[in-house]
């Protein structure tokens, strides 16, 4: 590097980066810093190029490791970066290319290097390399600055001081990746870091006062979604053929940890539009949510957390509840929309169940919302492709609409919108139907999946948790979602028919074997009367709460009747089946004094005058157990949850692990 075009293959050999990997120490006003700076760089164009590039510094970050014990050159780079950022500011609003060109040259160089500290060595050691000055061999400095807390310090001041023009882009970008970077310690734990040296700095100290503007400012950037300015826009001239830097080594390298998050985990299939997305915005999503998901100190809760559970609305003029000391407002309205627009990446999803799950202003805002289904179209699309997609988008979809379904004003509102033409529901051609029908459609499919396929009980639990917290504000179902729901009765009495004629051949071979194990069938038989009985509840809540309003639930609970006989005397459905036994023989015997050959409308005609006439008082309301079944599941899901969204980041660290570092 330096004032000529440098090439991958020439990096190993490039005098720059030899002095500053050497033996010898280097001044922070050595003249040579402008010349490593001022460098041009033929921008790696695919992952084949950054492979080579990794394979390529490697000596160069093994040799820095080696040395700087004794020359300090990291500690001086990191200096020159800092004297440099002081006039950012100005040089963006004078239009300074060369100034914010070689700084930015400066922070990408540093957050390269970071990526080879954070790998080979503990926390301790790296904050060691960040105090070695040149002195004797072998010693540092005692009593010099904490250059960790004042580079960190500074980045955040980057982010949310300097304006974002297109020359000021690319070192807005380096400086979010850089902070992530600083944050990537996690991946090298298994364990929980509660007691990090970069999270004590961030959550304390001379950051503490940027916490709100922070988050703020990474909201909007995720808002914005600012693409990336094209090539020449916004860099120093090109001094030779080998192109800039600045867009294209930064946009190709530094990016790639954008690349790797946005494909949503190892086995996923990238969204078209994710090319085109913007690294800024996705990069600044990811640091907001590893910094909201930060251990909490053991004397200070996590302040980026509380600046996420508190923010309200620009137009909210209430007083904020006090203490509130990282509370800010923010446009709600170009929050929702930016929200509904990015749900193909898990990122967003995951941004949104925080939302959802920790400020109270946030969701209150959107279940206010008139157009909700430009927020619920794109979660149930998650669920339908849900073999598309890893299995941590999936359940973050899922536990999204769980927690909207606990509210009974959605609940209502979502069968009042009426959906045309559902291009991407591929089962059945659905020219016209209501949000809440498509709801139960697509979720009622995804149980139907994780039957076949993935079998994950506790997915179970949280799919007909959601429609049992919808099932007494069912309306005008569309009749093919009534018909799932009686086909995925009939399909789990199936499994049950089953496992019970299973258990009894088992049971009668053994009798006359000798003594091998036999199969735990009782637990199987348990776990499926358990997803019966909340069938059963789910169906028993919609005929006692709105009847009236779904004659094809009891058109299809009549036309397969026969599938409820054998639960009727069933010791663990005694209960539940009153209702429904009831109903099925009211109507029954209404349609066999209406005659024979009826049609489906004379059919759903009688029913509607029969839903009329048959006393309420009859109907015996549901029990508690349903509600006993779903409430629970709040405190226990946030719980298990929280446990959730940290093995969560710690799979996206092993993947950035995997591709996005320079060097392991």
């Amino acid at each position: 590097m330096g004032a000529n075009s440098s090439s991958i293959c020439e990096l190993p050999e490039n005098e720059y980066l030899k002095r500053l990997s050497g033996a010898e120490a280097v001044s922070e006003n050595d003249p040579f810093w402008n010349q490593l700076l001022s460098f041009s760089f033929t921008a790696p164009t695919s992952s084949a190029e950054l492979k080579l590039l990794e394979e390529a510094t490697i000596s160069i970050c093994k040799s820095l490791v080696e040395n700087n014990p004794r020359t300090g050159n990291l500690g001086a780079l990191i200096k020159v970066f800092l004297s440099r950022t002081k006039e950012l500011k100005i040089s963006a609003e004078c239009q300074n290319h060369l100034f914010i060109w070689q700084a930015h040259n400066a922070l990408f160089i540093i957050c390269c290097l970071l990526k080879v500290f954070i790998c080979q060595m503990s926390e301790e050691e790296l904050q060691l390399h960040f105090t070695y000055e040149e002195r004797m061999p072998g010693s540092y400095g005692v009593e010099c600055e904490d250059l960790i807390e004042e580079l960190l310090c500074c980045l955040i001041q980057l982010i949310v001081e300097i304006p974002l023009l297109d020359i000021t882009y690319n070192i807005s970008l380096e400086a979010v990746t850089t902070l992530l970077v600083f944050l990537s310690c996690q991946l090298f734990h298994k364990e929980i870091l509660r007691e990090s040296v970069i999270h004590k700095y961030l959550m304390c100290g001379r950051c503490l006062p940027y916490t709100s503007r922070l988050v703020k400012t990474l909201l909007y950037n995720f808002i914005r979604q600012e693409r990336s300015p094209p090539p020449g826009s916004h860099v120093f001239q090109q001094q030779t053929d080998g192109g800039g830097l600045l867009y294209g080594f930064a946009s190709g390298v530094a990016t790639g940890l954008w690349t790797v998050f946005t494909l949503g985990g190892v086995g996923s299939k990238p969204a078209p539009q994710q090319e085109q997305s913007s690294p800024l915005a996705n990069q600044s999503l990811l640091l907001l949510l590893v910094l909201a998901n930060l251990t909490d100190a053991p004397d200070t809760p996590n302040p980026y957390r509380q600046a996420i559970m508190s923010f309200k609305n620009t137009q909210d003029s209430t007083a904020f509840p006090s203490p509130s000391p990282h509370a800010f407002q923010i446009n709600f309205n170009s929050l929702y929309t930016a929200l509904c627009e990015q749900q193909k990446s898990d990122q967003a999803t995951l941004l949104l169940y925080i939302l959802l799950h920790q400020n109270s202003n946030v969701r209150t805002y959107m279940l206010a919302r008139t157009d909700m289904e430009n927020l619920v179209l794109p979660i149930l699309e998650i669920l339908y492709h849900v073999e598309e997609r890893n299995s941590h988008h999936v359940y973050m979809a899922l536990i999204i609409l769980l927690i909207l379904t606990e509210d009974d004003g959605f609940n209502r509102s979502i069968h009042e919108v009426i959906l045309k033409n559902i291009t991407w529901y591929s089962e059945r051609v659905l020219t016209e139907i209501s949000l809440g029908s498509l709801l139960i459609l697509v979720v009622i499919r995804t149980i139907q999946y994780n039957m076949t396929r993935t079998r994950d009980k506790y997915l179970h639990t949280n799919c007909l948790a959601a429609l049992a917290n919808m099932s007494a504000q069912f309306r005008s179902l569309h009749q093919y979602a009534a018909q799932r729901i009686i086909s995925l009765f009939s399909l789990l009495s199936k499994k049950h028919n089953k496992v019970l004629e299973q258990a009894t051949q088992t049971l009668r071979g053994s009798l006359s074997s000798d003594d091998s194990p036999l199969p735990d069938y009782a637990q199987d038989l348990n776990v499926i009367e358990e997803v019966i009985r909340m069938m059963l509840e789910i169906i028993n809540s919609c005929l006692t709460n709105s009847l009236h309003h779904n004659p094809n639930l009891v058109y299809a609970l009549l036309y397969k009747r026969d599938l409820f006989e054998q639960f009727r005397t069933h010791p663990s459905f005694q209960d539940i089946m009153q209702n429904i036994d009831l109903v099925i023989s009211f109507f029954s015997s209404r349609l066999e004094q209406a005659g024979a050959q009826l049609s489906v409308e004379r059919v759903l005609e009688i029913i509607k005058q029969g839903a009329v006439a048959l006393p309420k008082d009859r109907l015996r309301f549901p029990s508690s157990s349903l509600f006993h079944l779903l409430h629970p599941l709040v405190p226990q899901r946030q719980s298990e949850n929280e446990h959730y969204i940290l093995s969560y980041f710690h799979s996206m660290y092993g993947i950035v692990r995997e591709k996005a570092f320079l060097y392991e």
